[in-house]
């Protein structure tokens, strides 16, 4: 599946599952590591488990594999990495304490100058 119709099935089981404040960041050109990140927000850490195995078995089904999972048995941030989406599900806490959609807000042509060359 290509990497921008998996994020939208990415974010469809995630408004299916009632999951808060749905983000998805388009970072390929920010990095190689993947090209989307997913971020939601659950109400509890049963609410962000279910949402991550709603994820990962929704996601299995259609024929696409899981890369790994992280943060499960905590239940306050679980990161599900399916390659060319990456998915973070998180406590409200959490997604405040690390406000990933501002660090992955930024230009990298900001970034150009060589530091070295600058006086």
């Amino acid at each position: 599946m290509k990497p921008e119709k998996l994020s939208k099935f990415v974010l469809h089981a995630l408004e299916e599952m009632k999951g808060q404040s749905v983000t998805c960041l388009q970072v390929d050109h920010l990095t190689s590591i993947t090209d989307y990140m997913v971020i939601v927000t659950g109400t509890s850490s049963t609410h962000v488990k279910a949402l991550a195995d709603t994820v990962i078995t929704q996601t299995k089904q259609v024929g696409v594999n899981i890369v790994g999972v992280e943060g499960r048995s905590h239940g306050e941030w679980i990161l599900v990495d399916i390659g060319s989406v990456i998915v973070h599900v998180m406590l409200a806490s959490a997604r405040a304490l690390y406000n990933l959609e501002e660090l992955w807000d930024f230009n990298p042509d900001d970034f150009d100058e060589d530091p070295a060359q600058t006086s």
